[in-house]
């Protein structure tokens, strides 16, 4: 019966992208129908931001359900959400999304960087999205005091001049110093290292930076305006500060920022690669060398099949081989002399980095 249930919502819509999408604006007006107290209080200064939101919604889930649809993605996503209970799930979760341990191997500068790159981007949504669909606000109740209003609940009335009302304030000016910061960092290191230069487009490496630091300049410059200019150009500015958001926000899903949401299924990922290395690993069939998972190995070459990729040999499937000796293998066929069973390991066999 369920089973029935489940396929009669489905027929229901065109694609699961029509569903998703239709899921996603459903709740986003039932949560802003309940934030805004029946409608009773919506900021139509802030209008252009929603609709940049439900557009990024659209194609944050046409680039998901893309990707989502793809074997490994598959394979992944479903094993993943089995292991999601783990024991070690919290630890990764914070390692992966709030302190980005896996980075600090990588050195301290680009550790900082990332932090906060990260830190800035989410503090301002945190920020933004609530005031954008009306979700949180605030209205004076007495001279000199404001009252927090959190989906249509009075939370708390603060001093107007208080620490809590000017780190409110302050919220989305601090995410913007935070974003300069990273991106000035980011943009250095990749113009300075060599290595990183030779591997750098300046659509997908360097346009995503500029935007993202574009909006934190006008972010802070309307700030500007509001406290030293008293409010001169501040409508100009607000227009090209909304502008460069929207844009940014329907570009996102498909450019390199859009691993900032796609971030957490790196916790499925270090989850099916240590519960199933916990279960029993790979030996190569050259060297013997255990280097992946018994279940990872059994996973590639069953996506390959579904993809018609054969690398079936005579004795070995290519997804059987440890890297040194796939790369000793691809060789071979070309020396016509078998490298890959030579007993000898390559001079970088096991350099880090």
């Amino acid at each position: 019966m369920e089973s029935k249930n489940v396929n009669s919502l489905d027929n229901a819509f065109a694609s699961k992208f029509a569903k998703s999408m239709f899921l996603a604006v459903l709740g986003l007006i039932i949560l802003t129908f309940i934030g805004t107290r029946m409608f009773t209080h919506v900021d139509l200064n802030l209008y252009g931001y929603m609709v940049g939101t439900i557009v990024f919604l659209g194609g944050f889930f046409y680039r998901f359900i893309a990707w989502g649809e793809r074997p490994p993605t598959k394979i992944i996503i479903k094993k993943g959400i089995k292991l999601l209970f783990r024991k070690s799930t919290p630890k990764t979760s914070v390692e992966h999304l709030a302190t980005y341990r896996f980075i600090w191997n990588r050195g301290i500068y680009r550790w900082t960087q990332h932090f906060l790159i990260g830190w800035g981007c989410l503090l301002s949504c945190m920020v933004t999205f609530p005031l954008v669909f009306s979700w949180m606000y605030f209205t004076m109740t007495e001279n000199g005091y404001y009252t927090i209003v959190l989906f249509g609940m009075n939370i708390m009335t603060v001093p107007a001049e208080g620490l809590i009302a000017q780190l409110s304030y302050n919220a989305l000016n601090i995410s913007a110093l935070m974003v300069i910061t990273g991106v000035c960092m980011a943009l250095y290191r990749r113009l300075k290292n060599m290595q990183a230069r030779a591997d750098q487009k300046f659509m997908y490496d360097f346009l995503p930076l500029i935007m993202l630091i574009f909006i934190s300049v006008t972010g802070l410059a309307l700030t500007f305006s509001n406290v030293f200019l008293h409010g001169w150009g501040h409508y100009a500015m607000s227009l090209i500060h909304q502008y460069s958001v929207i844009v940014t926000l329907i570009y996102l899903p498909f450019g390199k920022l859009a691993h900032i949401p796609f971030r957490p299924l790196s916790v499925f990922a270090k989850n099916y690669r240590e519960h199933y290395g916990e279960q029993s690993m790979k030996a190569c069939k050259v060297c013997g060398t255990e280097f992946v998972s018994t279940e990872q190995s059994n996973d590639v070459i069953q996506v390959l099949g579904v993809n018609e990729i054969e690398f079936k040999k005579e004795q070995f499937h290519l997804a059987e081989l440890c890297l040194p000796c796939r790369r000793k293998y691809r060789i071979a066929q070309f020396s016509g002399f078998p490298t890959h069973e030579v007993k000898v390991k390559e001079a970088n066999q096991n350099a880090k980095g």
